[in-house]
């Protein structure tokens, strides 16, 4: 039995399929994912559709499927609206203090500590910081997530009470 999804792809924008790379364009902007899926996954572009097959109806064909279909998605949204997260910077003990330099994040003053916290900031993603809020943002949904993720996994508090010391930089919004 064959399984299809298919995606429609907007105005504007182009898809291209090269050695199971997925290539998407808009206003002379780029975004490429290298996906590994298997030999028996045929994945086109026709009649300004994305369309993946298979001929095999098996679960994890169909997941893969919807996989492939997803990440495309992604690649659309990031050129068309771009991807933000909002990390706030929370302290009771000691005020801490947040600044960019170069590709990184730079925590300083975390729970009196001499030592500085580092998070790196990955690929083109832009960070700015407003007093005690952070805005994390671009146009690749992948490296935005990860980057929100390293700035809040440097403030991560280990070997004490997080009831009692909730000091840190923690994630509260992501529009998607």
């Amino acid at each position: 039995m064959k399984m299809e999804r298919e995606l429609k792809i907007p105005e504007g924008f182009e898809v291209l399929i090269e050695n199971k790379k997925i290539i998407v364009r808009h206003n002379g902007k780029s975004l490429e994912k290298q996906l590994n899926y298997p030999s028996n996954i045929q994945v086109r572009v026709e009649n300004g559709k994305l369309i993946a097959s298979s001929d095999s109806d098996r679960r994890k064909i169909k997941a893969m499927l919807g996989t492939i279909i997803a990440h495309t998605r992604n690649l659309i949204k990031g050129l068309k609206d771009g991807y933000t997260y909002k990390l706030k910077v929370v302290y009771t003990h000691f005020p801490i203090s947040v600044k960019v330099e170069g590709d990184e994040v730079v925590i300083s003053n975390f729970l009196g500590e001499k030592t500085l916290r580092r998070a790196k900031i990955l690929g083109d993603t832009k960070v700015q910081i407003n007093g005690q809020e952070i805005t994390v943002s671009g146009i690749n949904k992948e490296l935005v997530g990860q980057t929100a993720a390293n700035i809040e996994n440097a403030t991560r508090i280990s070997k004490k009470d997080r009831r009692v010391f909730q000091d840190g930089i923690y994630i509260v919004k992501s529009r998607d």
